[in-house]
């Protein structure tokens, strides 16, 4: 019932509730290659992330957040330290002087 019609439609050959289940975690999780490729491109994302010219903070923020939201529901693990460092180093060169008086606050 929580499907739409026309996603129903695909699965109208389960009859039992625990053969539909395993059947909507295929399409929708995938299986284990697919769930490595979703952690790889989503870690190449991260690894690419960076400023965009043009762009106001607000946003490079809201992608950056969206982007750790991803990674974490693929289940992929960053520790703090790499997530505080990329996206200091991904902000606009105008910001060199307040990146730099933060990392030595840091140290």
């Amino acid at each position: 019932m929580a499907l739409s019609p026309e996603k129903a439609q695909g699965f109208r050959e389960y009859i039992f509730a625990k053969a539909l289940w395993d059947a909507l975690i295929e399409v929708y999780e995938g299986n284990e290659d697919m769930k490595q490729s979703r952690q790889d491109i989503v870690r190449q994302k991260f690894n690419m992330f960076n400023y965009v010219l043009g762009e106001i903070l607000e946003n490079q923020l809201q992608r950056f957040i969206t982007l750790t939201t991803e990674m974490s529901s693929a289940g992929v693990s960053v520790t703090r330290s790499e997530i505080n460092k990329k996206l200091l180093n991904s902000l606009p060169k105008s910001w060199d002087m307040n990146v730099s008086v933060i990392e030595k606050q840091k140290t």
